[in-house]
């Protein structure tokens, strides 16, 4: 019983980690520009997808390909928040939200027709030996998606504390306008921000796509359930986004394999329910107060 829960832990952080790097892509937008970025999920699809596209389509190396496809990913990141965001600042949140939907549904139709409706494949980084602890076992490439997703998560957290354009997007994130009066260039740090979330997100599909394959409906599900770990965790708090996918891995993984497979998706979104009932502010949130 003991190796069975072990087996399930190992799988439920592998899961989990991924999760956490799409549930901080939502953070960092939405910490920057109050937006809440609902084609999160397709810079997951285009990672993977792109790095299969330049890999087997160009016969490039697997780094190569990665490499090409996530300064891909980041370039739309970008030209999202400069075509699409930009010329709506100022709108409601609904607004925004409708604007973030429909970029989804361009990017994931772009996807169906360069590469269709296939499912596609990509070779484990350093094989698929697995690594046995105890009764339980391991890829290789789920710890290449945990240890990833570490370093990401740490160096982002530097990003935001030890430099200078972190700290910028953080004063643009309290006080736009004040950070405007002080020299900051508030449209170049939001551009920065989108290519950052664009980065992770895409880092996050090249990682877990050996293990998941990947199409181009693959960030469908995964923007999902990285917007349900960052409400989670406690939406616009980065490293609570990031225990709110581990968090949420885990309880599918054990739902999964102690109740039933066919509960997972259920267990997990019934749990973010009732800590959308019981705490708004999510577990790792601080609760606000206004005053009128």
């Amino acid at each position: 019983m003991f190796d069975q829960i072990l087996q399930f832990v190992l799988t439920g952080v592998t899961v989990g980690a991924t999760y956490a790097l799409v549930a901080l892509g939502f953070a960092i937008i939405y910490n920057a520009s109050d937006v809440v970025n609902f084609s999160q999920g397709e810079f997951v699809m285009l990672g993977a997808m792109g790095t299969v596209a330049f890999s087997a389509g160009d016969g490039l190396p697997l780094w190569l390909a990665a490499v090409c496809a996530v300064l891909l990913v980041v370039c739309v990141g970008m030209m999202l928040q400069r075509f699409a965001i930009a010329p709506a600042r100022g709108a409601s949140v609904v607004t925004t939200i409708i604007i973030t939907i429909g970029a989804s549904i361009f990017l994931r139709g772009v996807a169906l027709l360069l590469w269709g409706k296939d499912i596609f494949g990509m070779p484990h980084f350093s094989g698929e030996q697995p690594i046995k602890i105890g009764e339980a076992t391991l890829l290789p490439q789920n710890l290449w998606v945990m240890g990833g997703a570490a370093v990401l998560v740490l160096g982002v957290h530097f990003f935001f504390n030890h430099t200078t354009n972190g700290k910028a997007i953080l004063a643009c994130s309290c006080n736009r306008t004040a950070a405007h009066l002080v020299g900051i260039n508030v449209s170049r740090m939001m551009l920065i921000a989108y290519g950052l979330s664009a980065l992770l997100g895409s880092l996050a599909g090249i990682l877990v796509a050996p293990i998941t394959f990947t199409s181009y409906d693959a960030g469908v599900m995964l923007g999902l359930k990285g917007f349900s770990a960052a409400i989670l965790g406690g939406f616009g708090n980065p490293m609570g986004a990031v225990a709110g996918g581990l968090l949420l891995g885990l309880i599918e993984s054990l739902a999964a394999g102690l109740i039933s497979s066919g509960y997972k998706d259920a267990i997990g979104f019934v749990i973010l329910l009732l800590v959308l009932f019981f705490r708004p502010s999510g577990i790792f949130g601080k609760a606000s107060a206004e005053r009128v």
